[in-house]
């Protein structure tokens, strides 16, 4: 075993076992029959709705079968993401997860702690005879990190429970009663296929080793964007040089902070070292601004081939300017709740799509509906201007915060028993599916936590491993404590 020796064995025992599965949002189908095998194995009672979740059931136990029944919720896709040159197939491929010091990481690639760990904590529960609970459900939703789907799809009656820990928060010793709710904005740039001018040359401009991260719960940061930091250098040489946009490629998915960006570009030839000096003067300026975020960044400049064709230039200009002009990160930090970011927009990727498309990801969240909609109108008008097609998707609502609940009561007295300190309560920017609960429940009463992660969504996520059994310990008390009272 990977983690033979860490505590909760019981816990890390499944976490190991769910890595060993391939989960990528919307294919969870082989995570799914993980589940339904584990469930047949426990003698426990499961089933799936049509959206493709999946619901286990324990009933209460001795003395408890008259309380409230509490939901496990955790979600069962993750973000697969991995480093520039690793070789990893997200379909198939088990994650390599090793232990370095307090910490469990993965090589190369995303943990998928985020949210495996919730998986893993929920069946360590199902599977344990030595816990007092009320009756219990455990729900799985699938494509949490590219949709919400599950819980969108979830089906009228599903759940039964009164209470619903959600498993998919980031920091220990804090419990989140709010979220933000969100949506995406995508723009479609077409384009009509030029020759290149004669006596051209084919140029890569590279932006890498930044560390990306959620962008809800990382968008304060001040992190770096590489498609922002790209599109500034490409639109500073367009002043410059007779620049032919060849192709351009820049993150992947909508909740990530992108990382990496490259662009071809051809220049007339006897132009790429005043490129290349250009760009070495930039790196320096990029590395001095983000300095105390990402002082990592790293810019590259090299020949390439000469492609068969390029974008015209009438549309490699607006996709350009657009991009350079397009919001990124906080927009406003809310009144209510000191330190919450309330808005913010993410530029998220840049693609080269089908029929000479190149296709723009953004995605907008906020705690205030109106400020949600108005950040992705703000976004829409910008890439409408620049000649774009621009789609909205109806998003998901935001999770309005409830001081007053027995279940936070409960949460908060329970960490203040086990560790002599009150845990902070708070709301989050990044988005949960709690929202989409309360909308199918209004009298669902909900928390989220978790252990704590760093650099979620990105190659360099990692968990805490003495975070992992103070959340077990805090989860089985306020379990045991829902049954008693």
């Amino acid at each position: 075993m990977k983690f033979e020796g860490l505590e909760p064995q019981v816990v890390w025992h499944y976490f190991e076992e769910i890595t060993q599965v391939p989960r990528p949002s919307k294919k969870e189908g082989k995570i799914r029959a993980y589940l339904l095998d584990f469930a047949q194995k426990q003698g426990l009672t499961a089933r799936t709705d049509a959206t493709g979740n999946v619901l286990i059931v324990k009933p209460a136990t001795p003395g408890c079968e008259g309380k409230p029944g509490v939901v496990l919720q955790a979600h069962m896709d993750m973000v697969c993401e991995k480093n520039s040159g690793v070789t990893h197939d997200f379909e198939r491929d088990p994650i390599d997860a090793y232990v370095d010091g307090e910490w469990v990481k993965a090589r190369g690639t995303t943990l998928g702690a985020d949210n495996g760990i919730g998986m893993a904590t929920a069946l360590a529960v199902l599977a344990s005879d030595n816990l007092v609970h009320p009756a219990l459900e455990a729900l799985f939703t699938v494509d949490e990190e590219t949709g919400l789907t599950g819980a969108f799809g979830l089906e009228e009656g599903f759940l039964s429970g009164e209470y619903l820990l959600n498993l998919d928060s980031e920091n220990e010793a804090e419990l989140f009663i709010g979220c933000a709710g969100g949506c995406d904005t995508v723009a479609t740039f077409t384009y009509t296929p030029q020759p290149l001018p004669a006596g051209s040359m084919a140029l890569r401009v590279g932006v890498s080793k930044l560390l990306g991260g959620h962008s809800g719960s990382d968008i304060h940061e001040g992190r770096g964007n590489a498609n922002k930091i790209l599109a500034r250098f490409l639109c500073q040489c367009m002043e410059k040089y007779p620049v032919s946009l060849c192709a351009m490629d820049g993150g992947n998915l909508r909740n990530a902070i992108p990382r990496e960006a490259c662009a071809v570009i051809a220049v007339p030839t006897g132009c790429q070292e005043g490129v290349r000096v250009d760009l070495n003067l930039y790196q320096s300026v990029v590395e001095q601004e983000l300095a105390a975020t990402d002082g990592a960044v790293e810019l590259s400049l090299s020949s390439c081939d000469m492609p068969a064709q390029c974008i015209d230039s009438t549309t490699a200009a607006a996709l350009l300017r657009a991009l350079y002009a397009c919001p990124h990160g906080v927009i406003g930090m809310s009144r209510d709740i000191p330190g919450l970011v309330e808005t913010s927009t993410n530029l998220a990727s840049v693609k080269m799509g089908e029929g000479n498309t190149i296709v723009v990801a953004t995605s907008q969240r906020s705690s205030v509906e109106s400020l949600k909609n108005d950040t992705a109108a703000q976004v829409k008008a910008l890439f409408t201007l620049a000649g774009a097609q621009v789609d909205r998707s109806d998003g998901y609502p935001g999770w309005k915060p409830n001081l007053k609940s027995h279940l936070l009561d409960v949460a908060v007295k329970a960490y203040e028993e086990l560790y002599g300190v009150t845990p902070a309560v708070k709301a989050i920017h990044a988005g949960l599916e709690c929202g989409l609960f309360l909308e199918k429940n209004p009298n669902l009463c909900m928390i989220s936590f978790g252990p704590t992660l760093l650099g979620v969504h990105s190659p360099d996520e990692r968990m805490h491993i003495p975070a992992v059994e103070k959340f077990w310990n805090h989860l089985t008390l306020i379990l045991r404590k829902l049954g008693e009272c």
